[in-house]
């Protein structure tokens, strides 16, 4: 068998190895379910600067109760503005949510709608940015899916945390 064919040869046996490995994995994955949480949070600190500079980072902290009112943990926050302009700045976030029964990670990358020399007090800009969820701990161990955090004023905001459950 001369060189080209065996090349032919190895390069089929591959191939169908790869579909009959991958029908196998899809023929066991389960269905994915999700899981809401629905939370509120009112910020208790914070270190943001009165002008956003490119590079220098700050936090955002929030106390955390869920739809009837009850304190379920904190959300903390540590940005990252990579760039900053005169509406705003686009930063990069890793978020942990420190819940009574686990942590959840997240991250992500935004454009903050604020201007950049300051956060007003009063009459703040309503946005929403989301976060992919990266992992957790506990009940949230192996946790995928997303966090939409919608800024309703300076000091409050509602996250909703859409949790996928993973093939098994």
């Amino acid at each position: 068998m001369d060189r080209r064919s065996m090349l032919q040869l190895t390069s089929a046996a591959t191939i169908a190895g790869g579909l009959v490995a991958g029908t196998a994995t899809t023929a066991h994955a389960a269905p994915r379910a999700d899981r809401l949480l629905a939370l509120k949070g009112t910020r208790t600190g914070a270190n943001i600067p009165d002008i956003l500079t490119a590079g220098v980072p700050y936090y955002v902290r929030y106390d955390l109760t869920d739809a009837e009112g009850r304190s379920v943990g904190t959300e903390n926050a540590h940005c990252l503005p990579v760039n900053v302009g005169p509406d705003g700045s686009y930063v990069m976030a890793t978020l942990v949510l420190s819940l009574d029964d686990g942590m959840i990670t997240a991250a992500t990358a935004f454009q903050r709608p604020l201007p950049a020399v300051t956060e007003l007090p009063a009459n703040s800009r309503q946005w929403t940015h989301e976060f992919a969820v990266t992992g957790g701990t506990g009940n949230y161990d192996g946790a995928e899916g997303s966090i939409t955090i919608e800024h309703l004023t300076r000091d409050e905001d509602s996250l909703t945390v859409t949790l996928t459950d993973g093939a098994e």
